[in-house]
C-alpha cells in the first residue's frame, strides 16, 4: 500500500550535483520519516540523512556530508530531496529513500535506490 521510488541519480563530474528526490505514495502517515542512505560497491549501506515529520518536521545531515548535502521535504507533494554539492568520487553510490511509520519507527518502506557516479 506504500511506495518508495526515488529518482535523479546519474553520472557527474567531481565538483558538481545532483538533486535526488524521492516520491511516497499509496499512504499518507501523520507522522513518519524520510530518510536517505547510500551503499557503495563493497561496503555496508550508510545512512545520510533523514527527515522527521510530527508536530514539526527537523532536519538531520550526518557529519561527513553536512555542509555538501542538504534535505528538505515538501509536504504538499509527499517528496523529500537530497541536494548534493561539491560532489567527490567516493560518493558514488547507489542512493536509497526509505519511510518510516512514526518518528521513532523502523525504516520499513524502502525504494529500489538511484545510482549516483561521480568521476574524477
Amino acid at each position: 500500500q506504500v511506495q518508495v521510488v526515488e529518482f535523479g541519480g546519474g553520472l557527474v563530474q567531481a565538483g558538481g550535483s545532483l538533486r535526488l528526490s524521492c516520491a511516497a505514495s499509496g499512504r499518507t502517515f501523520s507522522s513518519f520519516r524520510m530518510g536517505w542512505f547510500r551503499q557503495a560497491p563493497g561496503k555496508e549501506r550508510e545512512f545520510v540523512a533523514e527527515i522527521v515529520w510530527n508536530d514539526r518536521r527537523t532536519d538531520y545531515t550526518t557529519d561527513f556530508v553536512k555542509g555538501r548535502f542538504t534535505i528538505s521535504f515538501d509536504n504538499a507533494k509527499n517528496t523529500v530531496y537530497l541536494q548534493m554539492n561539491s560532489l567527490k568520487p567516493e560518493d558514488t553510490a547507489v542512493y536509497y529513500c526509505a519511510l518510516a511509520q512514526g518518528p521513532y519507527g523502523a525504516y520499513a518502506y524502502w525504494g529500489q535506490g538511484t545510482q549516483v557516479t561521480v568521476s574524477s
